[in-house]
């Protein structure tokens, strides 16, 4: 849960500390003072996109920090450490900094971290619910999505499992239609590699033979050049024909051997004699060398040399027809034979894909018939439960009404559509939600979903933003003590301009607006007392100061206070067990059409 949270320059808030802890924790102020500020401090822990155009005229940037009680076990520990943050001793500390021209940074567990990880932690800690998510509940897949959570475990298994078969049948289909779809194509393609392998096999090039083709042409083309000076060469090293002096190695073996006559009287030429004869043993290899290379001279390099142009030509249609490179035409070869096997399949593979495509349809349809009967159970249980929470909402007689119906096809939720009604009093028709409800009553349709929900949820804060407008009186009473009671298992923060509501508050904070500067500034304080009771007073008559709106704020109080207690032998309330926190009354509210 959050411990506290610190505001500085964000909106008219220039310096605020709000202490929250456990329990039921209301904000309050005038208009314009900043309550919603609030909320969007909490945004932005939570990694919400950041608005330069937020932080307070004249401040560079906008600080919140934010400090969290959490399990040093949990999910959130792991995901802090791994984004190289701490937890000490139960403690996370985050804090998001915001300039003025909308550049943020965020802080996790002391560490700098990316904006994206607040984002991760965001589902784990924290629900808001303001009258953005009043408008989200009118779309049908915010609703569908409340009768699957509602449906705990067993549904998201089933829906996971169908989504599976889903997948596997949309792709197999997918492939199915692009063979079938494009059979000219395909048939073309297959007739071009066809073609193409043939000519490329007709020549069976290798890889870089262009290269050492090219390199036989240039020697071929030279030969009478080169046999002629390696002829010359080898004559001068190791011949007697030369007419008039002896060759390299009789004249270097010559002085080898004067100097080894003598090297005994002096150290220095034994060096000397040993460097001839390595230079004899050189000589007399590279003779040697020239002598196989002049064998390997072909005396009719003409003829050698027209094969080579030939093969060169032919290597190089394949080039300009398959290239840019000789290795292209290669790689052709090998991957359009794979290519062509591929294409010459195509009968066998249609007739495979479409028996896996004929089952996993059916069992994409098994298994959307299990998520409709789990969604039907989990529909009828939601509509039970948040119409018995309607009843307690002073909206006697109204009824939720969760209808599935057959959608025309399968789609990526599964075969229904999935809608909440409702039935304002008994004996009208149930009507959407988005046309039936006014903004009053959907609010209270809201928490009674929010208060049957959080039975089973693990998120440890749940934060209202003024969810109770357009509701007053007896009602507005009935929304605080339900917002009390689901403070019993969980934190809850609410902000709020109704005295009914933050009546039953365990921590009461207001937002004071200071008009006394230049700019408008606003701090929160912790009302406790006679404060509190003036701060009732004004949110019930705007008159603080009133003996009668004192004395009214003093009664709602007292009567907050002693909100009865359930019997002891009553069922729990209010538990992860999903109890419902009024007791249940079967109605036949979950409507499904059959197909």
């Amino acid at each position: 849960m959050i411990e506290d949270i610190s505001i500085r320059d964000l909106g008219v808030i220039g310096q605020a500390s709000l202490p929250l802890g456990p329990g039921f924790t209301a904000v309050t102020g005038e208009t314009g003072a900043g309550k919603t500020m609030v909320v969007s401090a909490l945004g932005l822990l939570l990694g919400q996109r950041a608005d330069g155009g937020a932080v307070r005229s004249g401040s560079p940037q906008a600080v919140v920090d934010g400090r969290w009680s959490i399990p040093d076990d949990g999910p959130v520990a792991e995901r802090v450490r791994d984004a190289g943050g701490d937890v000490d001793d139960g403690e996370l500390f985050l804090s998001r900094i915001v300039s003025s021209e909308g550049r943020s940074r965020a802080v996790v567990g002391g560490r700098s971290a990316p904006v994206g990880v607040l984002g991760d932690l965001a589902d784990h800690l924290v629900v808001v619910h303001g009258q953005s998510e009043q408008i989200r509940l009118k779309s049908q897949s915010a609703q569908r999505s409340a009768v699957d959570a509602h449906g705990g475990v067993p549904l998201a298994a089933a829906l996971a499992a169908y989504r599976a078969a889903f997948d596997a049948w949309k792709a197999a289909q997918a492939e199915l239609d692009e063979i079938t779809g494009d059979r000219d194509a395909r048939l073309a393609e297959a007739a071009t590699l066809r073609a193409a392998i043939d000519e490329i096999e007709a020549v069976a090039p290798q890889p870089a033979e262009d290269v050492e083709l090219d390199a036989s042409a240039e020697r071929l083309s030279n030969a009478e050049d080169l046999r002629l000076a390696a002829g010359l060469a080898h004559e001068v090293l190791s011949s007697e024909a030369l007419e008039g002096a002896p060759d390299v190695l009789t004249m270097v073996e010559e002085a080898r051997r004067q100097v080894e006559h003598v090297s005994q009287h002096d150290p220095e030429l034994r060096a000397i004699a040993d460097l001839l004869a390595e230079v004899s043993a050189q000589v007399s290899e590279t003779s040697s060398r020239l002598s196989s290379y002049l064998g390997s001279l072909d005396a009719d390099s003409s003829r050698e040399l027209e094969a080579v142009q030939a093969r060169r030509a032919d290597l190089g249609a394949l080039v300009r027809k398959y290239g840019p490179t000789l290795d292209d035409a290669v790689r052709l070869l090998d991957d359009g034979s794979r290519r062509l096997m591929e294409l010459d399949g195509d009968d066998d593979r249609v007739e495979q894909l479409e028996r896996e495509v004929g089952e996993h349809e059916a069992q994409a349809i098994r298994a959307a018939a299990a998520v409709t009967e789990l969604r039907v159970a989990s529909g009828a249980d939601l509509s039970r439960r948040v119409s018995d929470e309607l009843t307690a909402l002073a909206m006697s007689g109204a009824e939720l009404v969760v209808e599935v119906t057959p959608r025309d096809e399968l789609g990526t939720s599964g075969a229904d559509r999935v809608e909440l009604l409702l039935r304002p009093h008994s004996g009208s028709e149930p009507r959407p939600l988005g046309r039936g409800a006014s903004g009053g009553e959907l609010s209270r349709v809201m928490l009674a979903i929010e208060v049957v929900m959080a039975a089973s949820s693990d998120v440890p804060t749940f934060v209202f933003d003024e969810v109770d407008a357009g509701v007053g009186g007896s009602a507005a009473i009935e929304i605080g003590r339900r917002l009390a009671l689901l403070a019993e298992r969980a934190q809850v923060i609410v902000v709020t301009h109704l005295a009914q509501v933050a009546a039953f508050a365990t921590n009461h904070l207001r937002v004071v607006k200071d008009a006394s500067g230049a700019v408008t500034a606003s701090s929160v304080q912790q009302l406790q007392g006679d404060e509190r009771v003036a701060e009732m007073a004004r949110l019930l008559s705007g008159l603080p100061d009133s003996e009668s709106g004192l004395e009214h704020a003093r009664e709602l109080l007292d009567m907050a206070a002693a909100r009865p207690e359930p019997e002891p032998d009553a069922a729990p309330r209010y538990t992860r067990s999903a109890q419902p926190l009024t007791p249940p009354v079967d109605r036949p509210l979950c409507q499904k059409r059959c197909r």
